[in-house]
């Protein structure tokens, strides 16, 4: 398939990986949605095929990542959070390349390539903003302080921007009174 005609949009995927241990992994009811299968059935083949998915491309995530990552995400009516017996599994690029070994399907071929996409755009970015800043850096090694200011600049263009704070209350906007003097 062409990169313009895609099963799931890139920017779909990149909302659903999440860094746990060092590791940008994706979860597996994650990728059982965008494979289009049961969560279940992902994780049964996965047992099955356990020689396949070292801790490298394969973790469960413990009891208190699991707890963290809810209260991150504050949607609790999805079905996955409900009735969870058992925590779920974080799948490094690795890990989600060897699923579709596993996972059989025209579709999961077609969406690993996807996944695999994202992965690349996501550490391309990451590659770029860190190089960006190396040679910020080098640049103010490089000059005095008179150019402090541009650098400072640049800094807080390169940060995210903050979000402004709506005033709460009820505001009054009436002329000040002229108590005492003569009209």
């Amino acid at each position: 398939m062409t990169n313009d005609k895609q099963i799931i949009p890139i920017e779909r995927i990149q909302q659903v990986i999440y860094l746990f241990r060092g590791q940008k992994v994706m979860l597996d009811y994650d990728l059982a949605d965008l494979y289009g299968v049961p969560t279940k059935v992902l994780k049964q083949a996965v047992k099955r095929n356990m020689d396949r998915f070292p801790s490298d491309f394969m973790f469960e995530l413990t009891n208190q990542e699991f707890t963290n990552l809810r209260s991150q995400i504050v949607t609790s009516s999805l079905p996955h959070w409900g009735g969870t017996r058992y925590s779920p599994m974080a799948f490094t690029q690795e890990g989600v390349a060897m699923l579709s070994s596993v996972l059989r399907t025209d579709r999961a071929v077609q969406v690993n390539i996807t996944i695999m996409r994202a992965f690349v755009r996501l550490r391309k970015i990451l590659a770029s903003n860190a190089d960006l800043a190396r040679k910020l850096e080098a640049l103010e090694k490089k000059y005095d302080s008179q150019f402090k200011v541009v650098f400072d600049a640049i800094r807080q263009l390169m940060a995210p921007p903050e979000k402004s704070r709506k005033k709460i209350g009820f505001q009054v906007k009436e002329p000040k009174a002229r108590y005492g003097k003569k009209q």
